[in-house]
This record gives structure tokens, C-alpha cells and sequence, in this order.
């Protein structure tokens, strides 16, 4: 009997068994997911940061607290999923037809790219100019210089229409990265 079994006994969620396919999802409406029942990290505005386990090319399930062992680290665990991600996932840095930027990478994990400060670093290093970043949805994440009030405009006309347009939407709030601060955060204008 495995009635008294805990599932982060399961070999198939044995951390040791699976903490290799974690990655990081970013998202604001969490659905049916519960605070209580998973790990859930807070982001910008309001996004969050959740956890899933890839299981085979295209599926993936989402990581839940009985998932884990009770002493499981969760920023550990958010670290270690974005080493997966890195490993696992090649996006690339295209141009817009407005004069912006959008992330591409496998159409699952755009938006988990917002979690990496390096990048946006690098894009504020080249670009010599603050950022404006909106992730849509999860497979869109798109960039402007800050400077560029009508590519601003052009990215947040192009991000509304892509949230309207899909069923993995995740917010049309702005985010900032600016040269001095080194960090994301909200954007207010």
C-alpha cells in the first residue's frame, strides 16, 4: 500500500529525478493553481513565477507543493530552473517591424526569459538607452528603447493585440530596465 506516501516519494517526482527538467514560467493569472498548492514566486506588476516539469516534448506539468520535499528550497529551486532553461532553451533577439525587439525561443518559454537581468543588460549596453518590455503572452516578449516614444507606442499597440489574440495571455502591463537601476521594474510613464 502507498497510501501514507508522499508523491515527492514517487520516483517520477523524485527531485533528484527531475530537477534537471524544471524551467521557470512566467505568468499573472495562475488559473486553477493555488498559492497554497504550489510554489509560486512573485515577479514585476503582478506577475509570478511558477515551476513545471517537462515530461516529453510538448507536455508539461506543473510543479505542486506535495510535489516537493517539505525542507525543498524554493529559491534554490528557482535558480536551478533557470540553469535548465539556459541549458535547454535557445531564444534569439529579432527585430520588430516598429523599430523594437522581440524574444524568440521555442514558443513555450519567451516570457521566462524576463528572468534573466544579464540579457536586459546586454540590450541596454548595446542600445544605449533605458527599456521598455511588455510579455504579452507567453510566447511573446517584446523591447523598445525608452527614448523611442513612437516605437513605445508601436510596442504597446502590437502587445495589446497579440494578448487579445491569444489564449496564453500573461499581462500588457510595462516593465523597465534602465541603464542606471540595472533592474526590472514597473513602468510608469
Amino acid at each position: 500500500m502507498r497510501q501514507n506516501m508522499n508523491r515527492y516519494d514517487e520516483e517520477e517526482y523524485k527531485l533528484e529525478n527531475i530537477r534537471e527538467r524544471i524551467y521557470p514560467w512566467v505568468r499573472k493569472d495562475l488559473g486553477e493553481i493555488s498559492e497554497k498548492d504550489a510554489p509560486v514566486v512573485s515577479f514585476i506588476n503582478d506577475l509570478r513565477i511558477i515551476f513545471v516539469i517537462k515530461r516529453e516534448e510538448e507536455v508539461f506539468e506543473i510543479l505542486m507543493d506535495d510535489m516537493l520535499p517539505p525542507d525543498c528550497d524554493v529559491e534554490a529551486l528557482y535558480y536551478a530552473s533557470c540553469e535548465n532553461l539556459v541549458r535547454d532553451v535557445e531564444f534569439v533577439i529579432a527585430n520588430t517591424w516598429y523599430g523594437g525587439f522581440a524574444i524568440l525561443a521555442d514558443g513555450r518559454h519567451e516570457a521566462s526569459w524576463l528572468c534573466f537581468k544579464h540579457i536586459w543588460q546586454v540590450c541596454v549596453d548595446k542600445l544605449k538607452d533605458d527599456l521598455v518590455i511588455m510579455a504579452p503572452t507567453i510566447e511573446t516578449v517584446l523591447f523598445v528603447p525608452a527614448s523611442n516614444e513612437a516605437a513605445v507606442a508601436k510596442l504597446i499597440e502590437h502587445g495589446k493585440q497579440a494578448y487579445e489574440q491569444s489564449k496564453d495571455r500573461i499581462s500588457t502591463g510595462l516593465m523597465l530596465f534602465t541603464k542606471d537601476r540595472k533592474e526590472l521594474t514597473a513602468y510608469e510613464d
